[in-house]
């Protein structure tokens, strides 16, 4: 009888582990909310609130005669154009944050960078078992253009939440009724 229990307490404590390893799930953040990327939008008010992970994504809309160039902190700061890291125009720019630390992306196209169309994102590595959260995260200081930006939901925080937790529910649930039976 010792060798049945002994798989059996192995399976569900190999699925209990599972369960509770797994992390919150990435958020995709839209830079701007509704208003997209686009000259007007105060990026510094947007981002601020927001704490950025390892595993989110920054998702850029925005219509023709824009760009999403990845720079460093100098051309950020000065709104320098030709030395991007990265560079697209396609309308719809989807960017992982792969690493921690900080990210700087402006519209390269003349006079927008200049205008406000630049965003500072502080990234931070993210923890196991750790929902995304909405809270602290201060971009550096740099002058925007001021206009409408809305508070974003994170219908994907909650969503963050009830997984792991109905995971490890699932699992108490299947160790009770296999356990019964040894």
């Amino acid at each position: 009888m010792g060798r049945r229990t002994s798989p059996v307490a192995a399976l569900c404590l190999v699925l209990a582990f599972a369960a509770a390893a797994v992390p919150g799930l990435a958020t995709d953040y839209t830079v701007g909310d509704s208003a997209g990327w686009a000259i007007g939008t105060d990026y510094d008010t947007w981002a601020s609130g927001k704490t950025f992970k390892v595993g989110d994504n920054l998702v850029f809309k925005y219509t023709g005669g824009h760009t999403v160039d990845e720079v460093k902190s100098a051309d950020y700061s000065s709104c320098t154009t030709g030395n991007s890291i990265s560079t697209d125009s396609s309308g719809s720019t989807t960017i992982p944050l792969k690493t921690a630390g900080d990210h700087y992306f402006i519209c390269a196209i003349t006079g927008h960078c200049s205008s406000g169309m630049k965003l500072s994102v502080k990234v931070v590595a993210a923890s196991a078992g750790t929902p995304p959260t909405a809270t602290a995260g201060t971009p550096p200081t740099s002058s925007t253009t001021p206009g409408s930006s809305t508070t974003p939901t994170d219908a994907s925080s909650a969503a963050s939440l009830a997984i792991p937790a109905l995971g490890v529910v699932v699992v108490s649930w299947v160790s009770r009724v296999v356990l019964s039976f040894v």
